[in-house]
């Protein structure tokens, strides 16, 4: 009778309770790791891999990681009870090429384990090489009786709290002889194309590999099945909002709407109105990313869409990630279609009682033609009337299941996602690889390039001299500090930055702004910094997006090194919108970085993104906000895009031979793409 025969009554959905050796108390410290099921262990992959199998000569001991050594016990291991209740176990070794010292703390068993003139095989790190080296607690087997902690690769798995790799290793082992290889979900032509592992072979080698070079294989093949099944979703979704069917829009000539603007617009600005309009008067339901540098101008397109709304009697509802950037929406909006008679609302979270109820039944009754709003807009309290348009500004701060709750409001609505965050191509594909893209690449007329400077400390004297400058020329500046975490030391806070610039310039009119201000306070400071009241306003990233003072054309950065190119780029496109010439000045704290020699060189937007994700890679692309980005286990983006590629070519050929994937080969796809499209895997189908 076979183990897994014996052991029937144990299944992939068993509870881990139902594996020898695995009580309630481990089963509760696995859950942290995501392990609940016993099938939940052959799909927890190992990290990374420590090859036990070469043994290296004491002469040739690696300086920076552990190895594995053939020794012989040259001495009776002698043991000292030292003060403070610890023992230590010392011993003589050697080799062909030298000797070593082998010390064991608080393990005194080993003194009767280890046998003078036995050869046994050691696995640790040398220390104090050359002088006085040692192996301190190394792991070690009699040689001939290799294969427990030496003689092969051992796997490292990702641990929590009380949560050993051997413990997981334990689970592995016990669920692959009793459970069956999950399904894979890639067609087996598929496999074979790209000469992947199949799926039995890559299960047992990713955990007890053979060679290392098997393990990367079998790495190479779930990172790949991870794309692929992403991608799979990602071109569902848009397959799916191609079929799906909405109200056609009446069209109506942009051009009266661009005659009663008090600029022109670019022609890339016509392009993306005119892509917007052609799928709002279609039967299919819009899903489109506008996509542009910062201060490009998307926001017009935003108002051309919410023209052609109204001009159809029905609503327009933009939401915004942050309450300041709401509010520069409805402002903004508010003066280009005024003249339309289109009366713009407002509705966030910390409005006062009255004002919100009063919101609400504006926006619930039609009084408001267009509402912009933060995640507000989406709880279950707010209605509108028969919105034709739902506009999601800055796509990348929210996720994909907020804009789909905004969505549900009303479900054959056009959907226009922008984002100010020029982002690579690729990347662009596995965020919003569902939606449509056009590219505004093109700045509004008149616009002067930022001239960019990176500077040390040293320079800080002539920074300042240049501020008082540019103020006394009737500009106004933005310093940019660092948002300081909890329980950070050794940087200022944007308080005592303050006060310091008010001791070193005290002609200046400064004012403060943070994510910690009430929403009243922001406004306050913004509305005076706006009105020309001050001239100089500090603040924290808050002022990254959504702040439009033509007038300011100075941007200060205060140690620039801690931010990454992008979000660098995002706050240098706070100035440059009025006719000044207008600077960004990195102050740095150290000697020149190379990586800020990007932002000084060049002001596409586009450039400075893919140099960031050559750096940085995906994961940090956008900093700790970033909520769009899929969780891979094995895939890295930084360094497997071609894989990608590979793995959206692959889906989108799947979607045209099975569009529904209701093909038997497809079952497994199927289920694995509506569990990823759901709130446990961290996507939300529209």
């Amino acid at each position: 009778m076979s183990a897994k025969a014996a052991k029937g009554a144990v299944t992939a959905q068993s509870p881990v309770t139902a594996l020898p050796g695995f009580g309630p108390k481990r089963a509760k410290l696995l859950e942290k790791l995501g392990i609940k099921k016993v099938g939940d262990f052959i799909s927890y992959f190992p990290r990374d891999y420590e090859d036990r199998t070469s043994i290296h000569s004491l002469s040739r001991a690696p300086q920076e990681s552990k190895a594995c050594y053939r020794l012989m016990v040259a001495s009776d291991p002698t043991l000292a009870r030292l003060q403070r209740g610890m023992e230590l176990v010392k011993a003589r070794a050697f080799d062909d090429t030298g000797s070593i010292e082998l010390v064991f703390f608080n393990r005194p068993y080993t003194k009767n384990q280890l046998k003078k003139g036995t050869e046994y095989i050691f696995y640790g790190k040398v220390e104090g090489y050359p002088r006085r080296p040692s192996l301190v607690n190394p792991l070690f087997e009699e040689v001939g009786n290799e294969g427990s902690v030496t003689g092969r690769i051992l796997p490292v798995y990702p641990l929590s709290s009380g949560i050993s790799s051997g413990m997981v290793e334990q689970g592995v082992r016990a669920a692959l002889e009793v459970c069956s290889i999950p399904a894979s979900p890639l067609p087996p032509q598929l496999e074979r194309d790209l000469g992947l592992m199949d799926a039995e072979e890559s299960y047992h080698q990713i955990h007890f590999p053979d060679s290392l070079e098997k393990a990367a294989e079998a790495r190479r093949r779930f990172a790949f099945e991870e794309l692929y099944v992403f991608c799979c979703a990602s071109v569902g979704l848009k397959w799916e909002a191609k079929t799906r069917i909405s109200r056609v829009l009446d069209h109506y000539d942009p051009r009266s709407f661009y005659d009663e603007l008090p600029f022109r617009p670019t022609n890339a600005q016509k392009r993306a109105i005119s892509e917007a309009f052609a799928d709002m008067c279609s039967i299919n339901r819009m899903n489109r990313l506008v996509q542009g540098d910062v201060g490009s101008g998307k926001t017009l397109v935003a108002a051309a869409c919410a023209w052609l709304c109204f001009k159809n009697h029905r609503q327009a509802v933009i939401m915004a990630p942050t309450e300041l950037l709401a509010r520069q929406h409805q402002k903004t909006l508010s003066g280009m279609l005024a003249p339309f008679g289109i009366k713009v609302g407002l509705l966030v979270s910390a409005m006062p009682v009255a004002e919100k109820k009063a919101a609400l039944m504006s926006a619930a009754s039609g009084e408001f033609n267009v509402i912009c709003g933060t995640h507000a807009l989406i709880q279950n309290v707010v209605e509108f009337t028969d919105p034709a348009l739902f506009v999601v500004d800055e796509q990348h701060r929210f996720g994909v299941a907020q804009r789909s709750a905004l969505a549900k409001k009303q479900p054959d609505s056009h959907m226009l996602v922008m984002s100010a965050t020029p982002i690579p191509r690729t990347l662009s594909l596995i965020i919003f690889g569902d939606l449509d893209l056009s590219v505004i690449d093109q700045m509004p007329n008149g616009r002067l390039p930022i001239e960019t400077y990176s500077i040390g400390e040293d320079k800080r004297q002539r920074m300042e001299s240049f501020l008082l400058k540019q103020v006394q020329a009737g500009g106004q500046a933005y310093i940019v500090c660092p948002l300081i975490e909890e329980g950070e030391s050794g940087r200022e806070s944007a308080e005592e930055y303050v006060e310091k610039l008010r001791r070193a310039l005290p002609t200046l009119r400064i004012g403060l702004m943070h994510g910690r201000l009430a929403a009243k306070a922001k406004d306050e400071v913004m509305t005076q910094f706006a009105a020309g009241q001050l001239d100089v306003l500090v603040s924290t990233t808050v002022i990254e997006v959504g702040i439009d003072v033509p007038n300011a054309n100075l941007m200060i950065i205060e140690d620039s090194e801690s931010f990454g190119l992008s979000q660098l780029h995002q706050l240098r496109g706070r100035v440059g919108r009025g006719s000044r010439q207008s600077y960004c000045i990195l102050m740095r704290k150290g000697k020149r970085i190379p990586r800020l020699d990007v932002i000084c060189n060049t002001s596409d937007g586009f450039k400075v993104a893919e140099e960031d994700l050559r750096l940085r890679g995906p994961g940090d692309f956008f900093g700790q906000r970033q909520h769009g980005l899929p969780a891979f286990q094995l895939a890295d983006l930084s360094s497997d895009l071609t894989m990608f590629e590979q793995a959206r070519r692959a889906a989108e050929e799947t979607f045209r031979r099975d569009p529904d994937l209701s093909l038997p080969e497809n079952a497994v796809l199927s289920e694995k793409v509506k569990a990823m499209l759901t709130d446990e895997g961290g996507i939300k189908l529209n």
